[in-house]
């Protein structure tokens, strides 16, 4: 082996035990270094004849190439060892489950209006929509409430500048729904023909200065309205038993039509119900208000009270939910609570 076969072979075993990059500079210094043994070699060849600088000098580089493709090497094999190194610091299980991003749901609420849009949707109804800001007249005086009415204590709710108000039910949609009914239908009805019944309902959110476990300032209503020219108490009775019967899927479910007084209907009577079986089971539950339309709300729409008449009612769908799910608070549908919401998804 001579000198350039010696030094190549140690600079290979040099660069073998460098265990790090530091390493590994130190060991490339003392072969391809300013005072490295290769760099001696080549300041020696100024020396020697053109002829022999010729030979020794390709010999050096010869050399020197077997030293550089080695250094390479092992810094790949170095950077190779500390990236696997990494990769098992960082690595991640791609066994396991993923952490899936829980799933939506509509609220108890929304269910419940959308089973009861269905409901009363197989019988006929449309579905009316209105403004939650509303005029005194829509909200109380077209609904024969005027401003000196007793009635109007019960409704106390929250008032906005302009004379608006906040809508203490969903009447006044019924009234805007007839109003618009009436327009479009009121060549006939001028001609002496008939126009088509009115039967709406009208779901959305209402506002009352009340909080509790059972009231809250902001809750939902579903009125209901039913105005042609032979529509009957009986008729009232009819459709909503068949609505609580459906919506709580028991036909042993026994309604009750207790008289009582709206300014707005006449006769009128509240509606409770009675659970056969369960832990309400033989519980009287006070569910809607209802009646026959009053004469003077009939005129109100534009329709003449001896020829039209008809029923309306008016239900709290969070207290169905609350009866449908087993909700002893009201205020829980309004907290927000993922706990306690994602259970209805």
């Amino acid at each position: 082996m001579n000198e350039l076969d010696s030094i190549v072979a140690n600079a290979l075993q040099s660069f073998g035990n460098a265990n790090t990059p530091n390493d590994l500079e130190n060991a490339k210094a003392q072969f391809l270094g300013k005072s490295g043994r290769l760099t001696e070699l080549m300041k020696g060849l100024a020396s020697l004849s053109v002829e022999d600088k010729k030979l020794r000098g390709a010999a050096i580089n010869t050399a020197k190439q077997a030293i550089e493709a080695a250094l390479n090497a092992r810094r790949q094999a170095l950077a190779d060892a500390e990236l696997e190194v990494q990769l098992k610091a960082e690595a991640l299980d791609v066994s396991l489950p993923g952490r899936r991003r829980g799933g939506g749901g509509l609220h108890p609420v929304s269910l419940t209006l959308e089973r009861i849009e269905g409901i009363f949707g197989s019988m006929g109804f449309e579905v009316a929509q209105g403004p939650e800001i509303e005029t005194d007249w829509f909200n109380f005086t077209a609904l024969n409430t005027p401003e000196d009415h007793p009635a109007r204590s019960m409704h106390d709710t929250f008032y906005v500048e302009g004379g608006y108000l906040l809508r203490t039910h969903t009447s006044p949609m019924q009234i805007r729904h007839a109003v618009q009914h009436v327009k479009k239908y009121r060549a006939r009805i001028d001609a002496g023909q008939s126009m088509p019944e009115i039967r709406v309902i009208a779901p959305g959110r209402t506002y009352r200065v009340d909080s509790d476990a059972t009231h809250s300032p902001m809750f939902h209503q579903c009125e209901g309205l039913w105005i042609g020219e032979d529509v009957s108490f009986k008729d009232l009775k009819v459709v909503f038993t068949d609505f609580c019967r459906t919506f709580f899927e028991s036909d042993d479910l026994v309604l009750r039509f207790r008289p009582s007084f709206f300014p707005f209907t006449e006769p009128s009577a509240e509606i409770d119900i009675q659970f056969q079986d369960g832990p309400l089971a033989g519980r009287w539950l006070e569910v809607a208000g209802s009646g026959q339309v009053h004469p003077n709300v009939v005129r109100n729409m534009g329709l003449d009270p001896e020829k039209y008449i008809g029923f309306a009612f008016g239900m709290g769908p969070d207290r169905l939910t609350m009866l449908r799910y087993g909700v002893n608070d009201l205020r829980l549908f309004f907290d927000g609570d993922v706990r306690f919401l994602s259970q209805f998804q």
